[in-house]
């Protein structure tokens, strides 16, 4: 089998993939003050949570934007799953050619991304994910990473609103039933959910502008992609373990086996 790691800001989710098929996922806290034992300790409990045997993970993939959390990461998959990770960065090959002006500068987050959107729904394609921050990232029909757009997540951005507003207190998240809010409460959710939704198509609209191809797909991910892309018009598929499925893809193209 083969396991999937993505380090976020914010979360790492795992991935156990058998073949092509996503058989667990688990997402927790990313802590880049974790010891190798203690992710180890974490690698053992699912494994034994789940009945699956630890030995019969072939092999490991990373994508991580939190350099300082790899440390202790790589050397738990060593120590206590006796594999040497594959590390998503300069010199794997994707398949897709990156026209950032430093490609060393795109996250191997949105690399994995595109890969599996490209490998799930064809290019060209825009990926809008919803993690710490909101990203966009636009792929043309030639598979070319063309760039995107960072923007404040929503979840940054209702905590800015908690903190400099003093008469507003910390919401849920969520949608609510009418875009005219009654109360404090029912106001800030309106604003940052509905806002947030307008924010996705307004961008998606330009992109798509500046693309000028035909046929391009919208795809999401992300822990909220489905509260508040689901709401969004311009997002025809939503896919919150795209990333995990990316990693599996950029595995395969990275080794001879053809299933682990």
């Amino acid at each position: 089998m083969l396991l999937t790691i993505d380090v976020g800001n914010t979360n790492t989710t795992l991935g156990l993939f058998s073949g092509h098929n996503l058989k667990y996922n688990w997402v927790f806290s990313t802590d880049p003050d974790k010891t190798s034992d203690e992710i180890g300790i974490l690698f053992l409990s699912l494994f034994q949570y789940t009945k699956e045997d630890i030995n019969s993970v072939r092999d490991v993939i990373i994508c991580s934007v939190v350099p300082p959390a790899m440390d202790s990461l790589v050397t738990a998959v060593r120590n206590y799953l006796h594999r040497d990770p594959i590390i998503v960065g300069p010199g794997i090959k994707t398949g897709i050619n990156i026209k950032y002006e430093n490609p060393r500068e795109v996250g191997a987050d949105k690399i994995a991304n595109a890969v599996g959107a490209i490998r799930l729904y064809g290019a060209p394609v825009i990926i809008v994910d919803f993690g710490t921050a909101t990203t966009f990232c636009a792929v043309s029909g030639g598979r070319d990473y063309l760039g995107g757009v960072i923007c404040p997540g929503i979840k940054i951005s209702a905590e800015a609103l908690f903190e400099k507003a003093s008469k507003l207190t910390r919401v849920e998240i969520a949608a609510p039933s009418h875009v005219i809010g009654k109360n404090t409460i029912a106001s800030v959710q309106s604003g940052l959910f509905y806002g947030y939704c307008g924010q996705i198509e307004y961008i998606v609209e330009k992109i798509k502008r500046e693309m000028k191809e035909d046929n391009i797909k919208t795809v999401a991910t992300g822990a909220l992609s489905r509260l508040i892309a689901s709401q969004c018009r311009c997002v025809d598929e939503i896919n919150t373990m795209l990333t995990l499925e990316g990693l599996k893809e950029i595995y395969y193209l990275n080794t001879r086996d053809k299933i682990v």
